[in-house]
């Protein structure tokens, strides 16, 4: 198990701020579409942080259209180009799954976390 974990120690990315559920983050993340590469933002609240060395994955919630968007990035992937961090919210849970029960503003205000 050691010998795994020098290989991957090189391939942990640094530049991630410290993320945790109810914070609302944006999400650069290159999307290929043909021959062309760009960058799509997806910017949202975090549901769950998973965290487990080289596959540590956030699980990103938003509303589009009126409908619930939940995504799961690998945060180091290189296919993500950065995460920021918006807002910290204030939660008792470490999973937010609740939230995909509630629809309109209750969807999506949180305390502030100071």
């Amino acid at each position: 198990m050691n010998v795994l974990n020098e290989i991957v120690a090189d391939q942990l990315r640094t530049d991630i701020p410290e993320i945790v559920p109810g914070d609302t983050v944006k999400v650069a993340a290159k999307v290929v579409e043909g021959n062309r590469e760009r960058i799509q933002v997806f910017e949202g609240l975090v549901m769950r942080v998973r965290k487990s060395g080289i596959a540590s994955t956030i699980t990103v919630r938003r509303i589009a259209s009126g409908v619930g968007v939940e995504r799961t990035f690998k945060i180091h992937s290189p296919r993500i180009d950065k995460i920021d961090v918006v807002r910290h919210g204030q939660v008792r849970r470490a999973k937010l799954y609740f939230l995909r029960d509630r629809v309109g503003k209750a969807a999506t205000t949180l305390r502030e976390r100071r």
